[in-house]
């Protein structure tokens, strides 16, 4: 029978009891470190999806910047065709003064004078030429404006003015020029009058904003394609 030293008994459950003790260690480790990876990977999942709510909350901002700012040239774009803001370009200055004849014996003074329609033809051929904004006795003309006799004087905007009226335009120089200068136009016929019309070139030619105010009572907006 084989006798077992009472030192070497201890020894071996001392050894035994270390032994399982380390093993629940790892255990216990590998257990927390499990547990850890699996918090760690809740954590990252839930920034990852915080991230993701704030990227899309981010791109919708901008969206709506980008909109706003389209719509805010948009209207900047609309105001200034209404002619609604000042503007200031390349263009040309157009004056004109009654005649300084005097009418001879039996011939309608009136023909020596300028009349409504006379800055009608100015400015239609102004237009036809290309000009982008046009003032007269620095008044806008925009889409409503009326031209008329009122009296002694002419009407533009409801404002009375008398001569010598000036005329704004901004456009090609060139073909403002040419458009009134045409051989048979607006400009030789005037002159047959004695009707002055001097037209200045200039690079900075300035038109205020309309002043009055544009409302429809009748017309409102629709959406809809109506067939002429």
């Amino acid at each position: 029978m084989i006798k077992i030293r009472k030192g070497s008994w201890s020894l071996a459950c001392a050894t035994l009891v270390l032994g399982f003790m380390l093993a629940v260690q790892l255990r216990t480790t590998a257990d927390t470190r499990a547990d850890l990876s699996a918090q760690r990977a809740e954590d990252i999942a839930a920034r990852l999806v915080e991230t993701e709510k704030e990227r899309d909350q981010l791109k919708q901002e901008i969206r709506g910047l980008k909109s706003a700012s389209g719509g805010a040239e948009a209207g900047d774009e609309v105001r200034m065709r209404a002619g609604l803001t000042p503007l200031v370009g390349p263009g040309v200055i157009v004056r004109l003064d009654d005649s300084s004849r005097k009418a001879r014996t039996g011939e309608n003074p009136n023909l020596y004078l300028i009349h409504d329609d006379d800055l009608l033809r100015v400015i239609n051929e102004l237009r036809a030429a290309g000009a982008e904004a046009l003032s007269i006795n620095g008044q806008r003309l925009t889409g409503t404006s009326e031209i008329r006799c009122a009296g002694p004087t002419l009407s533009v905007n409801n404002v009375r003015s008398a001569p010598p009226f000036e005329v704004r335009a901004i456009g090609d120089t060139n073909a403002l020029e040419q458009a009134l200068k045409m051989r048979g136009g607006v400009a030789d016929t005037l002159k047959v009058w004695g009707i002055e019309l001097v037209i200045e070139t200039a690079d900075d030619v300035y038109i205020p904003a309309y002043k009055g105010a544009l409302t429809y009572t009748y017309a409102h907006e629709t959406e809809e394609e109506v067939a002429p």
